[in-house]
């Protein structure tokens, strides 16, 4: 039986597992790393832009395993079986074992489908994606189940197709923006698309996965993954919108298990949804986008278990250390429990992935070489930057304000069409900020949020457009 031996080894091909093990080449590249990923694919973050001090945007490329190998990094296709903590090896499905000083688990998240049904598919990773494309040539309605970012990027890349989209909130991409900001968006939805049709060309190689097997739970996509796509239907008009809010699924309905009860005036379609408001839509297709679960399924062969937490994920501490030892976890698959900073929260969003998986590269080593390491300063600030309906979104701290109840306030502006501006305050403080559009505020916003500045004087100025707050804190 081949048998394998490095310092470190990483579970998983995804942001997180690959950002792990580029910064331990960086860190210590005399010490060999192993990676092992399930998919033909893995995910790497490229073209980091700075924003601010703590925010970046970035691409994320798809390269072949090969294309991230190194000098002492080794990248091998092949899932894990299990892993024997007490004998520090990890097993993989066609039998190599993989012995290990320090282990990290970046195995991500898999879609919580709301049906086994075949005409049910999740979006996560490469393979659903191109699965997703081929069936949407052939349909003329489809139902988004969902209302994250995922979900929201379908809804407005999708063209050529009649759209249902089912949320169970009283607005569109409620875990992002406030009601108000969804209002500002409306417009996106009722004129079909406010992007040109023409696409931005991909400033990187591109890898199409042909004759692979397809395995599940892949690395998650990126921020731009609907670049590579076409998602066009059947039909020769650009999209229509109904959306269906405060309402789940009840049920998915076989055309032989509909009834009277179902009340359809429609004709015959391949697979019905039935919500929890009465309607039923008939439809070529269901997207189920309504998060993942943590694809913390280890199987242990020497009677260890993770310490999960409530929403399944591995529980680890702030050195991303799990309850075994010399096993660390990053990204999707985990759970921070340590004492989170006042405007930090865990969202399971790939900016996240990444800043774990270099965060865990930094506690690797140390605890290889028995040296403390400080937190990385990421963990001070939730901060995210991605586009909605063609606009620049950037969002900061508190910015629905979670953690404060109902004592707080809200600032806005907004320029229908150009710009819609939040801002989160309590007692006088920044808590939170949501920028839509090309607002060039980030930077303030993020600096008056972490310094916790007393803005009670200046509060009906902060977004005044006559006045250059940047120069005033400058």
């Amino acid at each position: 039986m081949e048998e394998q031996e490095a310092s470190f080894v990483i579970i998983g091909g995804g942001i997180a597992g690959v950002s792990c093990a580029e910064g331990l080449q960086c860190l210590c590249p005399e010490e060999k790393t192993i990676l092992l990923t399930a998919s033909p694919v893995v995910k790497r973050v490229t073209n980091v832009v700075p924003l601010t001090k703590m925010l970046a945007k970035f691409d994320v490329e798809e390269i072949t395993p090969d294309s991230v190998e190194q000098e002492s990094l080794i990248v091998i296709q092949d899932p894990v079986a299990s892993i024997n903590s007490s004998n520090h090896t990890v097993t993989s499905i066609s039998g190599r074992i993989f012995r290990y000083k320090k282990l990290c688990v970046c195995t991500g998240g898999v879609p919580r489908l709301i049906s086994t049904n075949e005409h049910v598919i999740g979006i996560r990773d490469t393979e659903s994606v191109a699965s997703f494309q081929k069936r949407v040539a052939n349909s003329q309605r489809i139902v988004v189940v969902g209302n994250g970012g995922i979900a929201t990027e379908i809804v407005y890349e999708l063209t050529g197709v009649e759209i249902v989209w089912v949320i169970k909130d009283n607005h569109i991409s409620a875990p992002f923006i406030d009601p108000g900001a969804a209002e500002f968006f409306q417009d996106s939805l009722k004129q079909g698309k406010l992007k040109t049709e023409d696409k931005k060309p991909i400033k990187r190689k591109v890898y199409t996965v042909s004759g692979a097997e397809t395995v599940s739970g892949g690395a998650a996509l990126g921020p731009d993954w609907h670049t590579n796509y076409n998602l066009h239907g059947k039909s020769s008009f650009k999209s229509k919108v109904n959306v269906e809010y405060n309402c789940e699924v009840s049920a998915v309905l076989n055309p032989e298990e509909v009834d009277e009860s179902c009340k359809i005036v429609d004709e015959k379609w391949p697979v019905y949804v039935k919500l929890t408001n009465g309607r039923t839509y008939g439809c070529d297709l269901i997207v189920s986008a309504t998060g993942v679960v943590p694809n913390s399924d280890i199987v242990f062969t020497d009677g260890k278990q993770f310490d999960l937490a409530e929403d399944k994920g591995i529980r680890v501490n702030e050195q991303m250390e799990t309850n075994v030892m010399d096993i660390f976890a990053a990204g999707d698959v985990c759970t921070p429990v340590w004492e989170l900073a006042p405007h930090w929260f865990q969202m399971r969003l790939w900016t996240q992935a990444h800043q774990m998986g270099s965060y865990v590269a930094k506690t690797m080593h140390a605890s290889l070489i028995n040296q403390p390491v400080l937190q990385d300063f990421c963990f001070e600030l939730f901060t995210h930057v991605t586009n909605f309906f063609g606009y620049n979104v950037v969002i900061l701290g508190l910015f629905n304000a979670q953690k404060l109840g109902q004592n707080y306030s809200c600032l806005l502006r907004v320029t229908p069409g150009v710009e819609y501006l939040k801002i989160v305050m309590k007692e006088g403080r920044m808590q939170g900020a949501v920028l839509i559009g090309d607002t060039d505020l980030e930077e303030m916003c993020e600096n008056l949020i972490l310094n916790q500045l007393d803005l009670t004087n200046l509060e009906n100025d902060l977004l005044n457009p006559d006045i250059d707050m940047d120069d005033y804190f400058d």
